[in-house]
C-alpha cells in the first residue's frame, strides 16, 4: 500500500477518490463524536432531512417504530444516547466497506480486550452527510436492552 494511500481504501473498489474521502471523512468524525459523547458534532454529520432507524430508538423512547427523522429530532435522540450509553458500548472496529455512497462497518462482539455491543452500521452518504443511518444489532446488543443498561 502507498503512503498516501487510505488504510481503509483496502475495503473499497473503484471508488471515486472524492467519494472515499467523503466517506472516510464521515467515519472518522463519527467514531470521535460517539467517543467525545458529543452530540452536536455527531449531528453536525447528518443531513437535514435524515432518518436514523434502530432498536435503540424504540427502548428509550418508546416509539413504535423505531424511527428518528430529522437533524433536530436526532439530535435530541443523541444526547439521550450520549448520557446513557453502557460501559459494554465500546468502538472497536477494523475498517468499513463503500461503494461510494453507502458505508458499512462492524462492531463485532468479540474483540482482543473482551466483549463489546455488537453492531452493524450502514449510512447513505449524499454530498458528504448521512441522509439515512440503519444499525443492526447482534444478540450481545439485545441482551443489553434486554438487561436494560440503556438505563430509561
Amino acid at each position: 500500500m502507498q503512503e498516501t494511500e487510505s488504510v481503509f481504501s483496502r475495503a473499497t473498489a473503484d471508488v471515486d477518490p472524492e467519494k472515499l474521502r467523503a466517506v472516510e471523512r464521515v467515519y472518522r468524525l463519527w467514531d470521535e463524536a460517539l467517543g467525545a459523547k458529543d452530540a452536536d458534532a455527531a449531528a453536525r454529520l447528518y443531513a437535514p432531512d435524515t432518518v436514523l432507524e434502530s432498536p435503540l430508538v424504540r427502548h428509550l423512547v418508546k416509539s413504535e417504530d423505531g424511527v428518528v427523522r430529522g437533524r433536530a429530532a436526532l439530535h435530541e435522540f443523541l444526547q439521550v444516547v450520549f448520557e446513557r450509553t453502557p460501559p459494554q458500548r465500546q468502538r472497536y472496529r477494523t475498517g468499513f466497506f463503500t461503494d461510494g455512497r453507502k458505508l458499512i462497518w462492524e462492531y463485532p462482539r468479540a474483540t482482543s480486550g473482551g466483549e463489546q455491543m455488537d453492531f452493524v452500521e450502514s449510512m447513505e452518504i449524499e454530498n458528504g452527510l448521512i441522509r439515512r443511518h440503519c444499525v443492526y444489532w447482534g444478540w450481545y446488543g439485545i441482551k443489553v436492552l434486554d438487561e436494560d443498561r440503556y438505563w430509561r
